[in-house]
């Protein structure tokens, strides 16, 4: 989809429409069946009929045709918009991520000059009545643009329904265009933000499932560590010791103890190839980096719809620190996400010190105290000789906090709230 520009990712896909899946936010209950919000905008349409008419009123045959296809240009450029357009302006999806879209310039521009065209080729025949095409132009702008553009076009609209019918000679004023137009405008403005809302809500979702399946993950892993990883070196330093109780002069051995001998050597190999196998899936079930996780976080604050300030880069971060600090970083997204209520969030990284800041409710209400993902962390940083700090934000809400101290052991971290 060469028109389209991808912002922010998401969830899961949809069902492919036209080479696009189709959003949840565009399906009926049954699926297949797509929501009616684009389908009712088609029924404003009916407000074409009155330059229609005046069109067909002209008092040319050459008028007449011109107004009647201005007329029904502006209507199948309105309709294509919101029919064909609606899976690349909402959402796309290309390799299985939502994405928000948008048309090109290129397109947008081609789509409106196209609609104002057909607005003026019915003027010619319809005079003040084919100024209500202007409020499809509105309309159609704030659904394609975004941002200061689509204001723009709304307010240039505006301002040829009001002096235009009083600037030419034989036209009345019609100001009711102008209070169509902006209420039109803005009840469009607000869906497209419901639909958008909806799909920030639905990302941020599935990036707290994702991150709570990530860190349960972790929790069995280093559980299977701990039970099972024993578990198995008692069993190698046990068949150590049975192979040499069995091992005698290879003359006087007889047949059943050199095979005892042997099964035993196997099972040493086997304990420690088992041990070795456990400790490879945990190693590689706990490997995070800095770096992905900051990309991780901004890609779950932007979902959620919370303004956040990352670093670019974690150069200045010596690479001892590099992992404490992600596992924090980690940790205090998905506090954000799940119990803060925040609107901002700013993350500071230096060279020893990991501090994650939000404006919510997390310290106020309590949410941010204890749990188990705070007495996980308490364990990494104690294990590199680090403090770990919660309570209140400069900015009203919740901080979480890692300080590494040149001068502290391993084993004398401690929580600070």
């Amino acid at each position: 989809m060469g028109d389209v520009t991808s912002t922010s990712p998401a969830a899961s896909p949809g069902e492919p429409v036209a080479g696009v899946p189709v959003d949840p936010d565009l399906r009926g209950p049954f699926g297949g069946i797509p929501r009616l919000g684009p389908l009712l905008a088609v029924v404003w349409v009916v407000f074409l009929l009155e330059p229609l008419q005046a069109s067909l009123d002209a008092p040319s045959l050459l008028l007449r045709v011109v107004g009647v296809v201005g007329v029904l240009g502006v209507a199948a450029v309105f309709v294509a918009t919101f029919l064909r357009f609606r899976r690349t302006v909402l959402v796309s999806r290309t390799d299985g991520r939502t994405v928000r879209a948008g048309l090109s310039p290129r397109t947008a521009a081609v789509l409106l000059v196209a609609q104002v065209v057909c607005v003026g080729l019915s003027c010619l025949a319809a005079q003040q009545h084919g100024l209500v095409g202007l409020v499809f132009v509105c309309v159609t702008a704030i659904y394609i643009l975004r941002g200061p553009a689509a204001l723009a076009v709304v307010v240039a609209s505006i301002v040829v329904m009001v002096v235009l019918p009083r600037v030419l000679p034989g036209w009345t004023t019609e100001d009711g265009n102008v209070v169509g137009a902006v209420l039109a405008s803005a009840a469009v403005y607000g869906f497209t933000q419901v639909i958008d809302r909806n799909r920030r809500l639905r990302e941020a979702q599935q990036q707290v499932a994702d991150l709570a399946v990530a860190r349960e993950r972790e929790r069995i892993a280093r559980d299977m560590h701990d039970v099972l990883g024993h578990s198995l070196t008692v069993i190698s330093v046990k068949a150590e010791l049975a192979a040499k109780l069995l091992r005698t002069d290879d003359r006087a051995a007889t047949a059943p103890q050199a095979r005892a001998a042997s099964e035993v050597a196997d099972i040493q190999d086997l304990a420690r190839g088992a041990l070795a196998d456990v400790r490879g899936m945990v190693a590689g079930s706990r490997q995070v980096t800095l770096a992905g996780e900051l990309a991780a976080a901004r890609s779950a604050l932007d979902a959620a719809g919370i303004e956040a300030d990352l670093p670019g880069a974690v150069d200045g971060v010596p690479a001892e620190h590099r992992e404490l600090f992600a596992w924090v970083l980690r940790e205090g997204t998905t506090n954000v996400l799940r119990h803060s209520g925040a609107a901002r969030v700013v993350v500071t990284v230096g060279a020893d010190r990991l501090v994650v800041d939000d404006d919510g409710e997390g310290a106020r209400s309590g949410s941010g105290r204890g749990g188990n993902g705070l007495a996980g962390l308490t364990a990494r940083a104690r294990a590199g000789g680090a403090v770990l700090e919660t309570g209140p934000s400069p900015l009203g809400g919740f901080r979480l906090a890692v300080t590494v101290r040149p001068e502290a052991a391993p084993g004398d971290a401690r929580i600070v709230r």
